[in-house]
């Protein structure tokens, strides 16, 4: 990380943990001073918006943390047999309880073999999307999780229903601390780094991400190596 970089990254770390801390100060002070003069509908507003902000500051801490090990080259995956199902379908009710005007709609292919990955890192991926969905999708709007999968790789699907993002900008968002700018990217917060983290991880695990984004809707389709130990075995052998 050069300088500039590094600059960059403390610029950013910097603003967007005061945002969250700020809300949770603000709001635990304002309960401890004046909890017998606010009704109870109000007190549990308040402690949704710290629970809020606390889930978001651990997102953003952990991105923070992530970027910094992305940085060594040297980083280590443990690479094992991961069945995706479980995995997509306790994110999905993590990020569902985060965004609750979200519905989620999860189809997975019958047969769908294990993927070859870190399992850790992978969940890490899908949070990632699915929060990128939720944040940036439509209110009241519906999220679709979907696989599909060939004999080499397993493909998932994640399409939210929102503002489209322009073809040039494809490459451009999964660059760190990128956001595009339109109408809905300046209302919602965000650091740049949850396409960037992703778009690393799945490379690191022998995979890929793309996007697509037309008539309002807008894919993220990530692609990992399915866990198939005979191809494994031959290609431990050819080295």
């Amino acid at each position: 990380m050069n300088d500039k970089d590094y600059e960059d990254f403390i610029s950013t770390v910097s603003h967007e943990l005061r945002t969250p801390l700020t809300s949770i100060k603000g709001f635990s002070e304002t309960m401890l001073a004046s909890w017998d003069k606010i009704d109870d509908e109000s007190k549990k507003k308040f402690l949704k918006i710290i629970t809020e902000q606390s889930n978001r500051l651990i997102n953003l801490v952990e991105n923070m943390l992530s970027i910094t090990k992305l940085q060594n080259t040297n980083t280590n995956l443990i690479l094992k047999e991961v069945n995706i199902k479980p995995v997509i379908e306790m994110t999905a009710s993590i990020i569902k309880n985060q965004y609750s005007d979200k519905n989620f709609v999860i189809e997975i292919q019958a047969s769908t073999p294990p993927i070859l990955a870190d399992k850790d890192k992978f969940q890490q991926i899908m949070t990632n999307l699915m929060e990128n969905a939720a944040k940036y999708g439509d209110l009241n709007s519906t999220i679709y999780i979907k696989t599909h999968f060939n004999v080499d790789m397993v493909f998932i699907d994640v399409t939210n229903h929102g503002i489209e993002i322009k073809e040039e900008d494809y490459e451009k968002i999964f660059t760190k601390f990128s956001r595009i700018d339109n109408p809905l990217t300046r209302k919602v917060q965000g650091s740049g780094l949850g396409l960037f983290i992703i778009k690393n991880l799945t490379e690191k695990m022998g995979g890929k991400i793309s996007v697509k984004s037309e008539n309002n809707m807008t894919t993220f389709e990530v692609s990992l190596p399915a866990a198939n130990i005979e191809r494994q075995a031959r290609e431990k052998c050819s080295q």
